[in-house]
């Protein structure tokens, strides 16, 4: 416990906080409830769902108060209550009637517009998951080659002893020694870079999952994911289901409630009203009237209106289209992208990276015991090197590629469960 708490302490001296670990599962939690983007992605389903309740509501009544034959003599008002004056007065309320099941419409257009925002939202889902799943990985490949990059560099730091030690005995020359000096500064300049490198990586992820006060904190606890092929029955499913795909449809159905719409606009409105009228007789009487008023299209009869509102639903069915063949795109290239990567990862698995890890530890022995070069052994480490990275990146290239393929699959109701 001691030693741990001198660790804390020395760290935050350097500036370096203590790394915590992340589990993905954690991560995409965080992002669920923090990421900037799904924030506003969720604002814009709320004022689309308020946009529903206003296609749903119906024209307010008007009420309006005349009065006529107002007297120029001061007899005609006097003191007393307003029953009493000489002043003819009207009270009228009147209401619009829409006809042509115009508010039924607006209401499905504005439910369809909602449904449409609600798998935006989803699609902003899906994309931030993948980036959030992508730098996960890029961490885990950063942590995993500094940790490398510091292993080799003592590796070559142990050469480097090898080497004076055979100096000293006068068993290597001096250029075979500086030699062995230039890889050991390179591998200890590498090894400096690979940390810049880790920092980086960290607050692309702390950024996502809104940890921007803390990104040293974090680490990537996760294994790198198990291989797994693509499943070619899997892509006319997720077309259809993908949520950029859902949105372009209810799109397409809201333009098409907007277009009828704009057509019944050729349905006429009734304003129907009534009024009751007070005449300024000894003792006053009252009247009461009704009224119908409707327009006449002797001027413009919506022609534009309608349209363009089919321009619209011609559009929406054109955005439709390139959605869904994007997907299928996307599917496909993320497809042959996994198999690739997957298949390059296991020749790395059967034998290069053992292969590679036994002709270093068999050159350091040999050199070691003054029966090999030092060219030899140098080669060997940077081949070990070499393999070794190449294999760490085939790891970090199948994980990414299997994150764009679950990206490129997911459906909207794997991304309902997610939230």
């Amino acid at each position: 416990m001691l030693r741990r708490c001198l660790a804390v302490l020395l760290a935050a001296s350097t500036g370096i906080a203590c790394a915590r670990d992340l589990t993905l599962a954690e991560a995409e939690r965080m992002l669920v409830a923090r990421n900037p983007e799904l924030l506003a992605a969720r604002r814009a389903v709320e004022a689309a769902g308020a946009q529903r309740l206003i296609a749903a509501a119906r024209p307010n009544p008007i009420v309006s108060v005349a009065a006529s034959g107002v007297s120029v003599s001061p007899e005609a008002v006097g003191p007393g209550p307003m029953r009493t004056q000489r002043l003819d007065t009207t009270l009228r309320i009147e209401r619009l009637l829409e006809r042509g099941n115009k508010r039924e419409l607006r209401m499905d257009a504005a439910e369809g517009l909602e449904s449409a925002a609600r798998s935006d939202a989803l699609e902003v889902l899906r994309g931030q998951l993948a980036q959030l799943r992508a730098a996960y990985y890029d961490l885990r490949q950063a942590q995993e080659k500094a940790a490398l990059l510091d292993e080799l560099a003592q590796l070559f730091e142990r050469t480097l002893a090898a080497a004076r030690a055979r100096l000293a005995a006068g068993d290597l020359a001096e250029a075979d020694f500086a030699k062995v000096q230039v890889d050991v500064e390179r591998a200890q300049n590498e090894a400096r870079a690979a940390q810049a490198e880790l920092a980086r990586a960290r607050f692309a992820l702390a950024y996502l999952i809104g940890e921007e006060r803390a990104p040293a904190a974090l680490r990537a606890a996760d294994d790198w994911p198990a291989p797994e092929p693509p499943d070619p029955a899997v892509l006319e499913r997720a077309v259809e289901s993908r949520p950029d795909v859902a949105a372009a449809r209810a799109r397409v159905a809201a333009a098409e409630k907007l277009r009828d719409l704009a057509r019944s606009l050729r349905t006429r409105d009734l304003t129907v009203g009534a009024q009751l009228y007070r005449f300024p007789a000894s003792p006053a009487s009252y009247a009461i009237g009704v009224g119908v008023s409707f327009p006449l299209f002797t001027g413009y009869d919506y022609g534009g209106d309608i349209r363009r509102a089919e321009v619209e639903r011609d559009a929406a069915l054109d955005a439709l289209a390139k959605a869904r063949a994007a997907a299928r795109n996307d599917i496909g290239r993320a497809e042959a992208a996994l198999a690739s990567a997957a298949e390059r990862l296991a020749r790395y698995d059967r034998a290069l990276l053992a292969a590679a890890e036994r002709s270093a530890q068999a050159a350091e022995f040999a050199f070691s015991r003054g029966a090999s070069s030092v060219l030899e052994v140098l080669e060997a480490r940077r081949t070990l090197r070499a393999v070794r990275l190449e294999a760490l990146a085939a790891r970090a290239d199948h994980a990414r590629a299997l994150v764009a393929w679950r990206a490129a699959t997911a459906t909207v109701e794997t991304l309902e469960s997610a939230l």
